[in-house]
């Protein structure tokens, strides 16, 4: 069968779970094909952890899941050594990251120092317990859910872990059918019960690669790199995108080329994912008011300023 239609498999089997948001899936689908995280933001109760957990039953994926608390400790997730009497040794036990889709839920209610244990899991694909460096399975993608800022028990997430996560994404209310829809299938059983396994690990890697195969011109990277530099001269930003956002915003681009039958990239895929790939990742002077918004408003005002590439 051919890899697009695959791929399509594994979108149409997570929609089974998640009704009306097929934007949202896609995006998702496109981040784990670039190798890249995802941080689903919005208020609860709209299918944040649903969709999560429906990927990992898709892909057919060990999957970890992590309600945070200030009560979470690294280790929780790292995991620790432990004596063991009979054998006199130090014997390791896996924490939660060690499989292959970590949902970590709410992750802006842990503490700043679980946050932090994330960040080498997430760059570097590894986890370091007691001065030993241990990898996580292969393929790993985390895929957070957090609250709005301000919303009760929750704090901001540190610059350096938002610049981790390819995309950031929001889900927002379901419209009238779709609600309807959702709540007709909840009568009928349970809704993951639904979703079945359309690939597995192999199947992913192989997507992964022929996505990885696609071409970029010379011209796309200007533009992105343009784009990017945009953020950093703007004036409503304290911070703009950093080069980590760049290589983000490529591959993703390769991803979204991909999916729709190309083998080449083209200024559309950029302007796809540009907002989603590179608003999470501005800062904005202290003190602004707006948050998350004003820095989507500025990301698509340097998206309609910023000259896209005529290819030939």
């Amino acid at each position: 069968m051919h890899e697009q239609q695959l791929a399509a498999q594994v979108v149409a089997e997570v929609k089974k779970a998640v009704v009306g948001k097929d934007e949202t899936v896609v995006k998702t689908l496109l981040a784990i094909l670039a190798r890249g995280h995802v941080l689903l933001e919005d208020i609860p109760g709209v299918g944040k952890t649903t969709m999560a957990i429906a990927f990992s039953k898709a892909l057919g994926l060990s999957y970890n899941r992590v309600q945070f608390t200030p009560d979470v400790m690294p280790s929780d997730l790292t995991g620790f050594s432990l004596y063991n009497k009979g054998t006199g040794q130090m014997e390791y036990q896996p924490g939660a990251l060690l499989c292959n889709l970590f949902l970590a839920d709410e992750l802006n209610r842990a503490t700043s120092r679980t946050q932090s244990a994330l960040l080498e899991a997430m760059e570097e694909g590894r986890v370091t317990v007691d001065g030993v460096s241990r990898p996580v399975p292969d393929p790993f993608l985390v895929i957070a859910t957090q609250n709005p800022a301000g919303a009760s028990g929750t704090q901001l997430l540190p610059d350096s872990q938002l610049d981790r996560f390819a995309l950031r994404l929001t889900m927002g209310y379901p419209a009238m059918g779709d609600e309807l829809e959702l709540l007709q299938r909840k009568m009928r059983g349970a809704v993951m019960d639904q979703v079945g396994q359309a690939a597995d690990r192999a199947l992913l890697a192989r997507l992964r690669d022929q996505a990885d195969r696609v071409f970029v011109d010379d011209a796309i990277l200007d533009y992105i790199l343009r784009l990017v530099r945009a953020t950093r001269s703007h004036p409503q930003l304290a911070q703009g995108a950093s080069p980590r956002a760049a290589i983000s915003v490529a591959s993703l681009c390769r991803a979204s080329a991909f999916l729709r039958g190309r083998d080449y990239v083209i200024p559309e895929d950029v302007r796809y994912v540009w907002v989603d790939a590179v608003a999470h990742r501005l800062v904005l002077p202290a003190g602004s008011a707006g948050g998350a918004q004003r820095a989507v408003d500025a990301a698509s005002e340097v998206l309609e300023a910023t000259r896209a590439p005529r290819l030939r």
